[in-house]
């Protein structure tokens, strides 16, 4: 009672006060110097009796860069209004609403004029500073570019105190997350004499000393270890220590706890290097983090993970009971975890309610949840379908496939008893969703006919998640558009039973250029120039409109490519690839061509250069065409591929072969067969899927049909068949990683086979078409027998079977007719943009080459390890370096003569 009643006063008085501040208002304004004192004006001032007047007239005063119409709208005050005065509440509301856009320091509202019942007013305002400039002071360049982005101060603003405390709260955040708790900062306002109403803020921050985690304990852990534990915490971690931790039936001098190294000193007081180091190495374990700064939101998150990881294992009510934070007298962080981790649980009687379409038992096989599992609600919602995964397989993905995209499902918790939770799986099956409409956008150079030909989402079909992801799969793989921006949105429409699919892609460059270029060593002018469109358009070549800069659009690949070693070599190779042959059927058209020339010669010593003639030459020229088709059966992930290939050499005084065929034609032509499966998810930067390839080229065999062609015969008339298996799988390792969780370890393995046969058995094995094996997958000869280059990081160019023959150096006119590769390489991307794609990797390499099936032994292979990393930019493609360690290279364990270091650009080799 007695407050109310101090309320009531309070009230009264502020009433009373707002009364008089409105009448000394009017007064003070009658007042002004150069105005006349209104009698009429004094009389309201003195008045003490309601009356009622009509506003005639409104202005306002003191502003500079706003809309004197825009503030009058703004305090509701209008031409015609009628007030009470004294006793109205008009003005006091005017003037909040005016406060409340916080653009002023100070607002009044004076009686100019009064005539009769009609009043005249003045709204005076002081604009509040604009923000001219602002400074960070006490930190460094960087932090303060960083945070000028991240305070969200904008020049010309209006100062506030929010901004000011936003400002506040972002420099905090953001130093913060680099582990500085204690960050205080101070404002400095300063007017700004260049700008009226001008301020320039300044910033004073002091950081405080970084705030590292000396230690974390875990309290009530008994089912799990607190080392367990530890490793859920993806951001918090302790200081890195070396820690001295017994083996399983040793102790340190009696006792089995683990010693730190400082430990270990000032309870012994001794530690020799040189007498201590084999006793010591059975105990030395390292516990190395990446860093050991707290940061509150990582804390709360990684807490997140310790119940989830707990959940996963049963412990569906662990919960942590409190965390606290504490310093030592170094003014280290202890961070203290109280857990509970309750009961282990496990999956009791699953049943299933509202399925029509699949009998309980196919829906519980496919789930593969059984009775007497360990609970964990993280795998049930998976199984379900509530978290959506390109993978499939789920009990979502089995009814959306079949067009159900209204289907719901929910499990249900029906019974707990003991240690076993019994579900039932609630499902809404719902009507078939048929799609309508299917829009593009965002493709503002590819014709839409390019993107939709890859559609399987296609106007009339039932709806599929399985084909939504193999479309946005399918367009990611054309390698035109920007893969983390293909978004399909589904609109459904529950009304009339159907959907809406709008795909949305932005392009990003596809073309690629090589340039390079070098002059001297008495040759002249070396280089290469090539060129590569990826999303040509060759139908619109003749139409001076399309070139912006090249027609383009179509989706079809050509490529040019000039090289030349100044007189001594020049060669020229044009492609074209149209990947739909007549628009209708994914039926793929490739024709290349190339020409080279070869000319030895001699050094003149007095013009320092060296003379090559057309006497002494190789000239070949070669085509190929080559026409794909996807086929049905298997799956359609698979393609069959026939190829035509001609080859020409022609020899003038040139050794290529053998000394007995200098001059003459060789003319090698070849078919080939090959039948593929390609189901990557992207092509730059797979993270899942798999590449196989079968092959088979050959040649007719002209021994068996004339029997008179003799060795020398068979360089005119190469004759052979070439069998070749490719198998490449990826696969995600661990969980996602980074800010936007996008960052993710992939396993690649891979195998290769390649074996020669002929057929005659009194001929030799054909010289063209072997396998070279080694280094970065570069040719000898520049390419002229065809060999299929197979690169071996860690090892030269190797001609020999024998693992431990490996000179730098090897002159080989032959290489193997049979080869054996396996790889295996970790990555982790470090970029996945449309800007550039960069990864590191680390890799495996087993490998070897063979002369013959009698030689051959698939288990004596040359081993490598090493790592490396890839640059995928647009224009420029591949650029790649490796640093591998021949493992059959080491001798006497020194590693001198054993590691090469290989640079690859433009393609990726074998």
């Amino acid at each position: 009672m007695q407050r109310r009643s101090l309320i009531c006063v309070f009230l009264l008085i502020t009433y009373c006060l707002l009364n008089i501040t409105t009448a000394n208002a009017q007064v003070s304004d009658t007042s002004r110097p150069g105005l006349s004192v209104d009698p009429e004006l004094m009389a309201l001032a003195d008045s003490k009796t309601p009356r009622e007047y009509i506003i005639a007239g409104i202005k306002v005063s003191g502003i500079k860069y706003l809309d004197e119409s825009l503030l009058i709208s703004i305090s509701g005050l209008t031409i015609g209004d009628k007030v009470i005065i004294p006793g109205g509440d008009n003005f006091s509301r005017a003037i909040n609403n005016l406060w409340k856009q916080a653009l002023f320091s100070d607002i009044s509202i004076y009686f100019t004029k009064v005539v009769g019942t009609n009043i005249y007013l003045e709204i005076n305002v002081s604009e509040r500073p604009r923000l001219s400039n602002y400074y960070f002071r006490g930190v460094k360049k960087s932090d303060g570019d960083d945070l000028a982005t991240k305070s969200g101060l904008v020049k010309g603003r209006i100062v506030t105190e929010n901004m000011k405390r936003s400002t506040i709260e972002a420099i905090k955040k953001y130093y913060s997350e680099k582990g500085y708790q204690a960050v205080t900062t101070r404002i400095g306002e300063t007017k700004d004499a260049s700008q009226p109403n001008s301020e320039i803020l300044t910033f004073n921050i002091l950081k405080g000393p970084k705030v590292r985690i000396n230690q974390i304990n875990v309290f009530g852990t008994e089912a799990i270890s607190e080392l367990k534990i530890k490793k859920q915490m993806k951001g918090t971690h302790e200081l890195s220590r070396l820690t001295l931790y017994p083996p399983e039936n040793k102790s340190v001098y009696g006792t089995k706890n683990p010693y730190t190294f400082q430990q270990y000193i000032n309870n012994w007081g001794f530690l020799s290097f040189t007498n201590t180091k084999e006793f010591l190495d059975p105990y030395i374990r390292f516990k190395l983090f990446s860093g050991a700064k707290f940061d509150p939101k990582k804390f709360d998150e990684d807490k997140e993970h310790i119940l989830e990881y707990y959940n996963s294992r049963g412990y569906r009510d662990a919960a942590i009971l409190a965390d606290t934070q504490y310093y030592n007298n170094r003014g280290q962080l202890n961070v203290d975890l109280k857990v509970a981790e309750g009961h282990k649980y496990y999956f009791g009687n699953i049943s299933w309610k509202g399925n029509t379409k699949y009998s309980d038992s196919l829906l519980s096989m496919l789930m593969g949840i059984r009775k007497g599992d360990v609970y964990n609600l993280d795998i049930l919602n998976k199984k379900l379908g509530k978290q959506l995964t390109q993978e499939g397989g789920d009990i979502s993905g089995l009814y959306m496939d079949d067009g159900y995209l209204f289907f719901r499902v929910d499990p249900v918790e029906t019974a707990v008893y003991n240690d076993t939770i019994d579900f039932e799986i609630r499902m809404t099956e719902g009507p078939q969703a048929t799609i309508k409409n299917v829009t593009i956008s965002g493709n503002e150079k590819t014709k839409e006919y390019v993107i939709r030909r890859e559609l399987r989402t296609i106007p009339g079909d039932k709806f599929s998640r399985a084909a939504l992801i193999r479309s946005q799969r399918d367009i990611a793989n054309l390698g035109f558009f920007n893969q983390e921006k293909i978004n399909p949105q589904p609109v459904p429409n529950q009304e009339d039973g159907t959907v809406d699919i709008n795909w949305g892609v932005e392009e990003k460059s596809a073309d690629q250029l090589e340039l390079s270029a070098g002059w001297g060593g008495g040759i002249g002018l070396t280089g290469t120039v090539g060129v590569t469109f990826n999303n040509f358009s060759i139908k619109n070549i003749l139409h001076k409109s399309a070139w912006d800069p090249l027609p383009s659009g179509d989706g079809q690949k050509v490529s040019l490519r000039v090289q030349s070693n100044g007189k001594a070599y020049q060669s020229y190779n044009a492609s074209f690839t149209e990947p739909w042959l007549g628009g209708k059927k994914n039926n793929s058209l490739t024709v290349s061509l190339y020409r080279s020339v070869f000319r030895t010669g001699g050094y003149n010593r007095g013009s320092n250069t060296y003379s090559f003639s057309d006497t002494n030459s190789l000239k070949n020229f070669g085509a190929t065409v080559a026409l794909g088709t996807r086929l049905k059966w298997p799956d359609d992930y698979f393609t069959l591929t026939y190829s035509i290939n001609y080859t020409q050499y022609e020899l003038n005084n040139y050794s290529l072969f053998t000394s007995n065929f200098r001059n003459g034609t060789s003319k090698n032509f070849s078919f080939k067969l090959a039948l593929s499966r390609y189901s990557l998810d992207q092509p730059i930067y797979p993270t899942s899927g798999s590449s196989q390839l079968l092959s088979v080229q050959f040649t007719p065999p002209y021994s068996l049909i004339n029997t008179s062609i003799t060795e020398n015969d068979s360089y005119k008339l190469p004759e052979f068949h070439k069998w070749r298996f490719t198998s490449e799988w990826y696969l995600p390792i661990g969980e996602k990683m980074g800010a936007d969780k996008s960052r993710q370890f992939v396993l690649k393995a891979s195998a290769k086979y390649g074996f020669m046969g002929k057929y005659n058995s009194k001929l030799d094995f054909s010289p063209f078409e072997r396998f070279q094996l080694g280094d970065a997958g570069l040719t000898n000869n520049f390419g002229l027998l065809g060999y299929d280059i197979i690169s071996q990081r860690g090892y030269p160019v190797y001609q020999n079977s024998d693992p431990k023959v490996n000179p730098d150096q090897q002159q080989a006119s032959q290489f193997f007719t049979i080869f054996n590769k396996y790889t295996l390489e970790l990555r982790y991307p470090f970029a996945t943009s449309s800007a550039s794609t960069i990864y590191g990797e680390t890799f495996f390499e087993a490998a070897n080459g063979w002369y013959d099936y009698t030689d051959y032994n698939p288990f004596r292979l040359r081993r490598s390890v090493g790592v490396g990393m890839r640059f995928f930019l647009p224009m420029f493609g591949l650029l790649g370096f490796d640093y591998g360690v021949g493992l059959d290279r080491i001798q006497n364990g020194s590693l001198r003569d054993a590691t090469r270091f290989t640079f690859m650009l433009g393609f990726e080799p074998e």
